[in-house]
């Protein structure tokens, strides 16, 4: 499978995965062996490339054979590691500035010859059209998507507002074949929001980790805490099917309801690579109510950063079913006007210790929804676990989980089961697919 993951609805290719932004940074000098070996591959590249340009049937384009061959190198190492060109580089930085683009609203990631939806966004046109965590794409406007680059296909669902885009999809086990046609709209994902529940509860929904993150939880405290209803006894926060974003906002969104203790690890190749961030005092924005957290088979990252940590440091309950298991760190590498390389450089691990690569988070109290008869077995994700070269973690991997939340509230028992327990009563578990 080749391997990236992008936001149509942000018309870039922003990594559903977390996302470590930092400068290039020289690894530890490599033995002599080594470096004979990576001249030796070079040179056979050197050669590929000379031969192609003087005996192909057509000259060449350069650029387009260096670029695949850039791409094609990355995408042997894992899933999460991709090349950006300037273009997407651009659409990346202002996707993680939670800018205004014009798409459909969907995460994607290419899977093998075909592209697999992460997850809709929502309240976007894709959402809104019912597509679902898992449908594969096969075709854009009668285009079969086999053959394209994970980019060429974002490319052709993205364009201008108000203009429609029909995409052939395969849904479920047995790949029910149907065709939805979308209305591309002008998208601004926003990263927060909130609303009273049983008007004693705050309920928060996360639906990725940008840069406005931190800023629109705070306002969200800031306005349950004096909006004149009754004094807030308990949070929700909801991570269902967030495909995760920035590490410094996962930090930051756990340090709104903790004031000590280690909130993430990371470990690379390097001992000098690790690194640990810890909460800071006098940050703790929840004032310590009692907190549930909402995660799915579409928590990953990020997500699973914030639900891992308020679950080691017993501040939180988690109900719902297994996180996705994504658990490495991507750094962005610029390449000066050639764009970047987002390349895995860490696993992270959670304030116990714990890696939930290739294994995810199991929550305090499972919980499976109400799936509607025409969408069992359809809306489950895979997880991290069942992608082609993810990264291994021993013999208990775990695949994907239900990752359907009801569009109707009162429907939805991972949330009913949240408000049960902060009202006191004993939240109702249920066994596992």
């Amino acid at each position: 499978m080749a391997r990236a993951i992008a936001t149509v609805a942000l018309g870039g290719a922003l990594g559903a995965g977390l996302m470590l932004l930092a400068p290039t940074a020289a690894p530890p000098g490599a033995g002599s062996a080594q470096a004979s070996a990576q001249q030796d591959a070079l040179a056979l590249f050197s050669t590929v490339f000379e031969k192609v340009n003087a005996a192909y049937v057509e000259p060449p384009d350069d650029d387009k054979l260096v670029k695949s061959a850039i791409n094609s190198m990355l995408a042997s190492l894992d899933p999460h590691s991709n090349y950006f060109d300037p273009k997407t580089l651009k659409d990346f930085q202002q996707s993680m500035k939670g800018e205004e683009f014009g798409g459909l609203g969907l995460e994607v990631m290419q899977e093998g010859d075909h592209v697999r939806v992460v997850s809709p966004i929502d309240e976007t046109p894709a959402a809104r059209a019912g597509m679902l965590s898992g449908d594969l794409i096969i075709g854009i406007d009668d285009a079969p998507v086999k053959g394209m680059t994970l980019k060429d296909a974002v490319d052709k669902m993205r364009g201008k507002a108000n203009t429609p885009v029909r995409l052939t999809i395969q849904r479920g086990p047995d790949k029910a074949e149907r065709q939805v046609t979308i209305v591309r709209e002008i998208i601004h994902v926003r990263s927060v929001r909130f609303r009273r529940e049983s008007d004693d509860l705050g309920y928060i929904r996360i639906t990725q980790f940008n840069q406005e993150t931190y800023d629109g939880l705070k306002a969200a405290f800031d306005k349950l805490k004096t909006d004149g209803g009754a004094p807030v006894k308990g949070y929700i926060l909801d991570l269902r099917n967030n495909p995760g974003g920035l590490l410094n906002q996962s930090i930051e969104v756990v340090n709104a309801f903790v004031d000590k203790g280690d909130i993430v690890s990371t470990r690379g190749r390097y001992a000098e690579q690790s690194q640990t961030y810890s909460a800071r005092a006098g940050l703790d924005l929840s004032g310590g109510k009692p907190t549930v957290v909402l995660i799915n088979g579409g928590s990953a990252s990020a997500s699973e950063i914030v639900s891992g940590a308020m679950q080691d440091l017993k501040r939180a309950t988690l109900i719902g079913t297994r996180s996705f298991g994504k658990g490495s760190v991507q750094t962005i590498l610029p390449l000066g006007d050639n764009g970047a390389v987002k390349l895995t450089t860490a696993r992270y691990y959670t304030p116990s210790g714990r890696s939930i690569q290739a294994k995810g988070i199991e929550p305090d109290i499972k919980v499976l929804e109400d799936v509607p008869d025409e969408l069992k077995g359809k809306v489950d994700t895979k997880g991290e676990a069942s992608l082609l070269g993810h990264l291994k973690n021993g013999d208990d991997e775990k695949t994907g989980s239900e990752a359907y939340v009801p569009p109707d509230q009162a429907k939805d028992k991972q949330l009913l089961a949240a408000i049960a327990l902060l009202h006191g009563a004993k939240a109702d578990a249920t066994s596992a697919n």
